[in-house]
């Protein structure tokens, strides 16, 4: 069951060139890709993806997903977002009925986890396993995002049945079978 609040964040992946590549500038942290938007439960499971440009805005791809977060899963009546994003985002989410709260970095020198956010990064750590999610070799932005959703029901199937890492890193002592 999903919970009633949910976690977003956007993170950039860098893409690789080519001739029939569009490579796009995120003019404020200077990177050149995509982007990828991702809400999810309180769990870390994603309720909504959306792969952009480096070039759209958080803000414009936010509300974007905040629009299909509200049709896809209208129970979800809480959104913790990080700060990058402005404020016609939370009137937007108001608009859609999803109160949209902005977590606050703490002003203290040295790493300082925020609260509540840990569960988004968890998650993009959790994608990050998947070699075709650490760079993006996708040329159209809904394979990208099909890529994504496939990693997560990898993962979801691998919390279902107990397994912590991919099965082929898991030694047996099986001795090979002889015809």
């Amino acid at each position: 069951m999903t919970a009633p609040g949910a976690f977003w964040a956007t993170a950039d992946v860098d893409a690789r060139t080519g001739d029939f590549f569009p490579v796009v500038d995120d003019a404020g942290k200077k990177i050149k890709g995509r982007k990828r938007h991702l809400i999810t439960d309180t769990l870390g499971q994603a309720l909504a993806v959306l792969v952009t440009a480096a070039s759209v805005h958080d803000s414009a791809g936010g509300k974007q997903l905040l629009t299909e977060l509200a049709a896809i899963h209208p129970s979800v009546s809480k959104v913790w977002a990080d700060c990058g994003f402005s404020a016609s985002v939370l009137q937007h989410g108001a608009g859609v009925g999803i109160d949209v709260e902005v977590v606050q970095r703490p002003r203290v020198k040295g790493f300082q986890p925020l609260p509540k956010w840990w569960v988004i990064e968890r998650t993009f750590g959790w994608l990050m396993q998947h070699r075709r999610l650490v760079r993006d070799y996708e040329t159209s932005l809904q394979r990208s995002r099909a890529v994504i959703h496939w990693a997560v029901a990898n993962k979801m199937s691998r919390d279902l049945t107990g397994e912590s890492a991919p099965t082929w890193r898991i030694e047996t002592n099986i001795p090979p079978t002889t015809t």
